[in-house]
C-alpha cells in the first residue's frame, strides 16, 4: 500500500499532536508505512544563511522522506488561531530552493490533521493551510476531515485513550493511505 511521511507541528515533548501522529502510525492499516518525523533541528530560515551553507541537513533529510513518499499527513496544532510559526519555517525551508518545490511538493497527497484542548479542534489552522498547499502544488486531499477537540480527554501519557476517537482517526488514515496509494506520483 502506501508509504506516508507524517510531520507533527509541535516541538514539545507532551505535545498532543505529536501524541496524535504516534496513534496514527499504530492504527495505520495493514501494508501502509506511516514514518512520523520531526521538526528539531529545523533552523528558523535565513536566505542569507542558505546562500552562504545551503539547506540544513536536517532539511535535505526530511526533504528526501517526502519525495520517496506516497504521501505527506501535517498533523498541526493551532496557535492564536492559525499555524505555528515553527511548522510554517519548516515548510518554508522545504520549498526552498524556489525550483525544487515541484519535486518535493508537485501532485503530492496530503492531508492535515490535528487535536487542541479546546474545543474547536484546530479548525482554523487546518483552514490556513489550505491556501500554503495550493501554492505548492500539492494534492490536498479532501475526503475526510479529522478535528481532535478537548485533548486532554482524548490522550493520557502520550497514548490515545478515547476509543471513538481512536476509530474516527483509523477511519481518516486508511482513508487518505487510499487516497495516497491512488495518487501517488512515484
Amino acid at each position: 500500500m502506501a508509504t506516508i511521511i507524517g510531520i507533527s507541528g509541535s516541538l514539545r515533548q507532551g505535545s498532543f499532536n505529536t501524541a496524535l501522529l504516534r496513534a496514527a502510525a499504530e492504527v495505520a492499516p495493514a501494508g501502509t508505512t506511516l514514518t512520523t518525523e520531526t521538526l528539531h533541528g529545523i533552523p528558523l530560515y535565513n536566505a542569507d544563511e542558505e546562500s552562504a551553507q545551503g539547506l540544513p541537513a536536517a532539511v535535505t533529510r526530511l526533504k528526501e522522506a517526502i519525495v520517496a513518499a506516497d504521501g505527506l499527513l501535517l498533523v498541526t496544532p493551532e496557535y492564536n488561531n492559525g499555524i505555528p510559526g515553527v511548522f510554517k519555517n519548516a515548510i518554508d525551508w522545504l520549498s526552498r530552493p524556489s525550483n525544487d518545490i515541484g519535486r518535493v511538493f508537485g501532485a503530492l497527497p496530503v492531508a492535515v490533521i490535528g487535536a487542541s484542548p479546546g474545543g474547536f479542534g484546530t479548525i482554523l489552522s487546518q483552514a490556513a493551510w489550505l491556501p500554503i498547499l495550493r501554492t505548492l502544488g500539492t494534492n490536498a486531499w479532501a475526503g475526510g476531515r479529522l478535528l481532535v477537540s478537548r485533548a486532554g480527554d482524548v490522550f493520557s501519557d502520550g497514548a490515545m485513550v478515547d476509543e471513538a476517537a481512536r476509530r474516527r482517526l483509523a477511519d481518516f488514515v486508511a482513508g487518505f493511505a487510499a487516497f495516497a496509494e491512488r495518487n501517488s506520483r512515484l
